[in-house]
C-alpha cells in the first residue's frame, strides 16, 4: 500500500519523501510515531499502520486518511496549504 500512496501523490504532482522502514523495524518505529502523535503509552485503538504520511510535517495518517481526503477532494487543497503543491 505504501507503493500505492507514492503512486497517488507523484500523480498529483507532489514529490514525496519517502523512509523505507525494515520489517525488523516496523513495531519501534509504530510506538516512536504514536507517541509523536500523542499517544504517550505507545498503544492505541486507533494504532498506526503503514504508510504513514506526513503533510507539513505534520502527522497526516494512513492509506485510509488519505485516500478518503482524496476521494472528497479535500487532499489537494491541504497539499496546497502546506506548500507540497504549488498549482
Amino acid at each position: 500500500m505504501c507503493h500505492v500512496v507514492k503512486l497517488m501523490l507523484l500523480g498529483l504532482g507532489v514529490n514525496p519523501t519517502v523512509f523505507e522502514v525494515e520489517e525488523k523495524e516496523e513495531d519501534y518505529v509504530i510506538k516512536a510515531l504514536s507517541m509523536i502523535n500523542g499517544d504517550k503509552g505507545g498503544k492505541s485503538g486507533d494504532q498506526l499502520q503503514f504508510p504513514v504520511v506526513f503533510v507539513g510535517g505534520k502527522l497526516f495518517g494512513g492509506l485510509e486518511r488519505v485516500m478518503a481526503t482524496h476521494i472528497t477532494g479535500e487532499l489537494v487543497p491541504i497539499l496546497k496549504d502546506a506548500g507540497a503543491l504549488w498549482l
